[in-house]
Formats: structure tokens, C-alpha cells, sequence
């Protein structure tokens, strides 16, 4: 009377299709990223955890104390290490390959920072 025969096949189709999406990637992140670690440096401005979740925090707080305050460019790690508060002279002194180290997780994560509108970027050596 209600074609159940049709209509309940067509719902069970008419959910898989919509929901595919959703189980059909399930689990599968991809490859994580490996970024080149540095080789002239043993120690980070801060540790590898924080600074993968917050270094672009730290960036526009550098940003925002040097340029617009006049602030210090000398920074200091936990251990006493001065380092220069810089992208270009401090993290790129370590982080060397721009392709190599920021890109991999960048584009990973699909991120396009807007560090490179400002500074230059670095080239890479072949």
C-alpha cells in the first residue's frame, strides 16, 4: 500500500550516498608531515610541542612588541640561550629550508600563512 518494497531500499541508498563522504575517509589523515629538523641548532626558542601549536601566537606577539612597541629583539630561552626575536635572522638561522620545514606542515595542514606578504623569502638552495 505504501511501497515499502521501493522506498526503503531508496532510503538505505539515499543515506550511504549522503554519508559516503564522512566514512569513506575515515581514519585516513594521510602522510604526516616530517619537517627537516635542524642541524646547527640543538634547542628551540621554545619546546617542539608548544611551538607546534602556538608559533604563530609567539610570531605576532615578536611582531607586535618589536615593530609596534619598539621592544627588545633579544630573547632568552629556559636555559639562558640568547637568540635574536626574528623570522628571518632567528628561526631561518636554524630552520634553513622554507620548503622543507614550514611548507610540510603548512601544506598539511592547508594553511597559508601571511608571514611571506612582509618578509622576504628565503631562497632555496638546490
Amino acid at each position: 500500500m505504501y511501497d515499502k518494497d521501493k522506498i526503503i531500499p531508496g532510503l538505505i541508498v539515499f543515506v550511504g550516498l549522503v554519508t559516503f563522504p564522512l566514512w569513506y575517509g575515515f581514519g585516513g589523515g594521510g602522510k604526516l608531515p616530517v619537517p627537516e629538523k635542524p642541524t646547527n641548532s640543538k634547542e628551540c626558542v621554545m619546546p617542539t610541542a608548544e611551538m607546534r601549536t602556538s608559533h604563530m601566537v609567539m610570531l605576532n606577539q615578536w611582531r607586535d612588541d618589536i615593530v609596534r612597541m619598539g621592544g627588545a629583539r633579544l630573547g632568552q630561552t629556559a636555559d639562558g640561550t640568547q637568540y635574536i626575536r626574528s623570522l628571518q635572522k632567528g628561526c631561518m638561522k636554524c630552520h634553513t629550508s622554507k620548503k622543507k620545514f614550514c611548507d610540510e606542515c603548512h601544506t598539511y595542514a592547508a594553511v597559508n600563512p601571511y608571514c611571506w606578504d612582509c618578509h622576504i623569502q628565503p631562497k632555496e638552495a638546490n
